[in-house]
């Protein structure tokens, strides 16, 4: 069983930057298929990014170009770059882990069997 803790949120004007982490206790992340959601209010729970644990990854059309998934296995945690910020990128975001054993779908959140208690981020005008 893993744990996840994400960090970095905040409020950023448009066309700023953020990189947001989620550090994995209690397994290696490098056991798990990783992704990476967001609900903004009054809205359904999107996928962002995932990434498979052989590397592989998918990302939302919105967020190609600007955002990157990335892991650092020294450190147990899985981070997401974004750039380029947009007002509509504001929302809370949350990470998710599933074992990389079985079908993994990324964009489907129930695939996964962990999650984070998410972060808040605010894009500005």
């Amino acid at each position: 069983q893993v744990q996840l803790v994400e960090s970095g949120g905040g409020l950023v004007q448009a066309g700023g930057s953020l990189r947001l982490s989620c550090a994995a206790s209690g397994r290696n992340i490098g056991d798990y298929n990783m992704g990476w959601f967001r609900q903004a209010p009054g809205k359904e729970r999107e996928f962002v990014v995932g990434r498979w644990s052989s590397g592989n990854t998918v990302y939302v059309d919105s967020v190609k170009g600007r955002f990157t998934i990335s892991t650092d296995n020294t450190k147990n945690t899985e981070y997401l770059q974004m750039n380029s910020l947009r007002p509509e990128d504001t929302a809370v975001y949350y990470c998710a882990a599933r074992s990389r054993f079985g079908l993994f779908a990324p964009s489907v959140a129930n695939t996964y069997n962990y999650w984070g208690q998410g972060t808040q981020v605010t894009v500005s005008s």
